[in-house]
Order: structure tokens, then C-alpha cells, then sequence
């Protein structure tokens, strides 16, 4: 019954396309609907990439559900950037990486069964995250002396350390595809999975749905802070970070409940990896086309959360196994975080 409902709810996506052409509704109608419409595109994108990972294994099948997954919430912040929203473009990126190294690891504990987990890639990944941090300090640190955080001088310093996300970025990412591949070079995919070629082509189609959903989303957000009545930097950190990589949140979720914990905790843990080391940079050299350049000045709550969460989620897997306990200290974890961005309210 749960998947004919959401089979049914993907219908979601063009009736919202299509309201937000030729409807006269207001942006907060359009804000709720564009989120609801994620959440079967996230359910799609989920399915696709188990079945992906059939052919693939689990290593190779959380980058596919990463890659694909986290093209929204580039999307979201080129569109943002373009606004000139500067503050929630870096908000929903920090956001994004605590989220998904703490709510969805968190949820993929809670919700899938006890299981072996593979450690070496795990850690590797989560590393990634904590270099990425430690690139990030010099910009954070002139965002908060000298002037305007959004100043030419930080957005100079920025580019060097873009640059250096992504060399690190392609080196560790070329390194740990190639010994997933010889990891799964043996396994045959399970009776009834979709051929690879059909897997793909339903990643590819819903990632693109997924991008005119987002556009609406980015270009609503405004309106539905002002209606809730929070911060846009709390908005930004958690909810348009959710949303936005609802693709992976659920993906993770999803493949968890069928028990395929290594996949499950892959998508989690390298989609953090790959917004930190590939969207972040991307967006931030994507942001010279516009402007008003992006500057990587985190807030020192941001970068606190995301070490934050790199070492609680390192701690939760050091032991090589997949707990639902461990799996609600990363939940406290992350609510602990939402309260922190909600106490912050906007920097300006």
C-alpha cells in the first residue's frame, strides 16, 4: 500500500510545476507543495539507486545516490547565489553536511537492522569532511574580522581553497571507487532488479524533476520565513537543507528499511563528503559568473556543528557495527544543532 501511495504521489511534481506556470497561488502554497513534491522523488531516487547498487555493490551505489542526490541542493544554491543570498547559500551547505551526518546516519541506524559496516570507507570519508573543515578556517576567520564577510578580499582567498577541495575531491574519490569496483567485481545482482541501464535513466529523470522542484522551492523560501515567523539562517541550515537533499535523506532511509546497512550508511556519509569537497567549491567558483561572488565565511556555529557532527558520527562507527542506540545519540546530536542554528538567528 506505501509504495502504490507513493507511486501515485510522484504526480506531485508536474501538478506543482504546473501551478507554479499558470496557478495565481501564493509563495507559501508553493514552498509547501514543492517540499511535499521531494518526498516521492526522494522515495524514486532511493529505489533507483538500490537497484543501481545491485550491479554496482554498496560503495558505488552511495556515490550514484550522493552524486544524483545532491544536484538539487546545487541547484538550490546557483539559484541562490544569483539573488544575491548569499547567507543562506553557505547556510543550506553547512547545513546540508551536518544533516546528513547526523539526522540520516542517525535515522538509518534507528529505522534499518543491526549490521557489519565498512569502517575503512566510512572513515575515509568522514576525514574528508574534517580536512574540508580545516580548509574552511581562513575565510571563517576573516568573516569575522576586517569588514563585510562578503568582501572581494575573502572572495580571493576563497578561490585557492575551492580549488584545493576539489584536487582533494578527485584524488579520494578516483581512490575509493576503484576499490569498491574490485570489491563487487564478483557479486551478481539479486532476481527482479532493474537492468543498470533502466536504474540510471530513473536516477537521471528524477534528478531532473527533482531541479525544477528546487527553483521553486529557492525562489519561495523568503515568503515562508516571513509567515513562520523564524530566521532565513535557520530556515536555510534546516530546512532548506532537508528538502534540498531529500533525495539522499530518503534514499538512505529507504535502502536502511530493506536492511542493506553498508549502502545505507555510504550514501549518508559520502554525500556529507561531497557537498563539503564538490558542491561547496563548485558553487563558490560558479558564483564568479554572478554579482555577487560567494566567499566561503562560515559562521564559527556552522563550522562548529559540521566538526561537531564529523566526530560523533566517527565515534558511532569506530566500533564496525550499525546500532539503533548509536543511532539515537546522532539524532540528539543533530537536534542539539538545530537548537544552536536557531539561537544564532541571521548574522546581519
Amino acid at each position: 500500500m506505501a509504495r502504490r501511495i507513493l507511486w501515485a504521489s510522484l504526480a506531485l511534481a508536474p501538478i506543482t510545476i504546473a501551478v507554479d506556470l499558470f496557478g495565481d497561488v501564493g509563495k507559501v502554497t508553493l514552498f509547501v507543495l514543492s517540499a511535499a513534491s521531494l518526498i516521492p522523488l526522494a522515495w524514486l531516487i532511493g529505489e533507483s539507486t538500490e537497484h543501481a547498487a545491485e550491479h554496482t555493490g554498496p560503495g558505488i551505489g552511495g556515490f550514484l545516490n550522493a552524486s544524483f542526490g545532491n544536484a538539487p541542493e546545487l541547484i538550490i544554491a546557483i539559484f541562490a547565489v544569483a539573488d544575491g543570498l548569499s547567507e543562506v547559500v553557505r547556510g543550506s551547505l553547512s547545513g546540508s553536511i551536518v544533516s546528513n551526518l547526523l539526522l540520516v546516519l542517525g535515522f538509518t541506524q534507528v529505522l534499518g537492522t543491526e549490521a557489519k559496516l565498512d569502517v575503512k570507507s566510512l572513515r575515509a570519508q568522514i576525514g574528508l569532511v574534517v580536512a574540508a573543515t580545516l580548509l574552511f578556517l581562513p575565510t571563517v576567520v576573516m568573516g569575522y574580522s576586517g569588514g563585510s564577510p562578503e568582501r572581494h578580499s575573502a572572495v580571493v582567498v576563497s578561490i585557492p581553497i575551492s580549488i584545493a577541495l576539489l584536487a582533494i575531491y578527485i584524488a579520494s574519490t578516483s581512490r575509493n571507487l576503484h576499490r569498491h569496483r574490485m570489491m563487487a567485481a564478483h557479486e551478481e545482482p539479486a532476481e527482479g532488479a532493474w537492468s543498470l541501464l533502466l536504474a540510471l535513466g530513473v536516477l537521471a529523470l528524477a534528478t531532473i524533476t527533482t531541479a525544477f522542484i528546487s527553483e521553486i522551492l529557492v525562489h519561495s523560501i523568503d515568503a515562508f520565513a516571513h509567515a513562520v515567523g523564524v530566521s532565513e539562517f535557520f530556515i536555510a541550515t534546516v530546512i532548506v537543507a532537508i528538502v534540498g537533499n531529500a533525495a539522499e535523506h530518503g534514499g538512505a532511509v529507504v535502502v536502511a528499511r530493506g536492511g542493506k546497512m553498508r549502502l545505507a550508511t555510504e550514501i549518508a556519509v559520502s554525500s556529507a563528503a561531497q557537498v563539503a569537497l564538490l558542491v561547496v567549491p563548485v558553487v563558490m567558483l560558479a558564483s564568479l559568473a554572478f554579482d555577487h561572488p560567494l566567499p566561503l565565511t562560515f559562521r564559527w556555529v556552522e563550522i562548529g556543528t559540521i566538526a561537531g557532527g564529523a566526530g560523533l558520527a566517527w565515534l558511532t562507527i569506530r566500533d564496525g557495527k550499525a546500532t539503533k542506540r548509536e543511532g539515537l545519540v546522532l539524532l540528539t546530536g543533530y537536534a542539539v544543532c538545530v537548537v544552536a542554528f536557531a539561537i544564532s538567528g541571521n548574522r546581519y
